[in-house]
């Protein structure tokens, strides 16, 4: 099923004519519960990956043995979670059995596993231009790849990602089952398997990175909507309503949040970087509501288990992670950030 999002409470370029020249084209990927295959786009799927190639490993992580979860107790426990939210049950009874309880609980503690070499990254996206035309990429490539490292890594405390550009038609050989680490750090960067459902949309800069007066003005006319302050009264917020759509998206502009905007550049040559990917843990919430498609309007977007958080992913307190890419070279390094 495609997605769609509704149309925004108004033309804010008609209000502030500034905002037209920089707008930039997203596309949310819009990702549901599925079961994808190599062929799929997909997050959390499985990869086209080159039966001789190499699956990459994380090179700071070749201890023996960790400290964190086994990804096969994770996903029983969602599994268990999900299937109890479904379940009839009496007012004030317990939403799991006591035998429930035991595996849920111990999916949670973290404890020292053994690994056999270093840890083996987890597919986290898949693009295929074939899903999304716009898709940057290289000459000669159709398919972008995206894996993690499911630690934290000190630099940024995200995942590292790696980045692989293919040809699809190239991979004639396809891995069958590629290696899973026995080990997880973090049970938030385990993504769940889903399908997407692209769908282009237009954005605008996040307040934190127009020109202060605009900025200024934008916020006078916010406050110009309810001018008592009254709970009561729904306003249009630019942040919220208008500018940067929440969930994962090629392109389109930062969701700047806890940090004003800084310089970002290529670490080997210096030379601007652009946003290409945004992962969020979340598609939509009380404060995107308008963002929410008009498919899924019988979800509250709260709830962990709903479309709204398919993924199952957690970028720090609830934030994004984005990928950015150098506008010189597809072959110089990314560069992450956390808003």
């Amino acid at each position: 099923m495609s997605r769609t999002t509704p149309p925004r409470p108004l033309d804010v370029t008609t209000l502030f004519p500034e905002l037209a020249p920089l707008a930039r084209t997203a596309v949310r990927l819009h990702p549901r519960p599925s079961t994808p295959t190599a062929k799929d786009s997909s997050i959390g799927g499985p990869l086209l990956w080159p039966a001789d190639e190499p699956w990459p490993t994380c090179p700071d992580h070749d201890a023996p043995t960790h400290s964190g979860l086994a990804p096969g107790d994770v996903r029983q426990r969602r599994r268990i979670l999900a299937d109890a939210w479904t379940r009839p049950r009496a007012e004030g009874a317990d939403l799991l059995t006591p035998e429930e309880h035991v595996i849920v609980d111990r999916a949670v503690a973290k404890t020292r596993i053994p690994q056999d070499g270093p840890v083996p990254l987890i597919p986290v996206v898949q693009l295929y231009a074939a899903d999304i035309p716009t898709l940057p990429r290289p000459a000669g490539t159709d398919l972008l790849q995206v894996l993690w490292c499911p630690f934290d890594h000190d630099e940024d405390y995200l995942p590292a990602a790696e980045l692989y550009w293919r040809a699809s038609a190239d991979v004639t050989d396809p891995l069958p089952a590629p290696p899973e680490p026995s080990v997880i750090g973090n049970d938030d960067y385990l993504p769940e398997p889903c399908l997407l459902h692209p769908e282009t949309v237009t954005e605008y800069p996040a307040p934190h990175e127009l020109p202060e007066e605009l900025a200024d003005r934008i916020e006078a006319w916010e406050d110009e909507q309810n001018p008592d302050d009254e709970d009561d009264i729904e306003v249009v917020d630019y942040q919220y309503d208008l500018s940067v759509a929440p969930g994962c998206k090629l392109g389109g502009h930062a969701p700047w949040s806890f940090s004003d905007p800084f310089p970002m550049s290529c670490p080997e040559c210096g030379a601007d970087v652009r946003p290409l990917l945004t992962v969020d843990g979340s598609e939509w919430d009380g404060g995107s509501g308008s963002w929410r498609p008009l498919e899924d309007a019988g979800y509250d977007g709260l709830h962990f288990l709903g479309p709204a958080c398919a993924t199952q992913l957690t970028i720090g307190r609830g934030y994004t992670m984005q990928i950015y890419v150098c506008m010189s070279s597809y072959d110089h390094p990314h560069v992450q950030n956390m808003q």
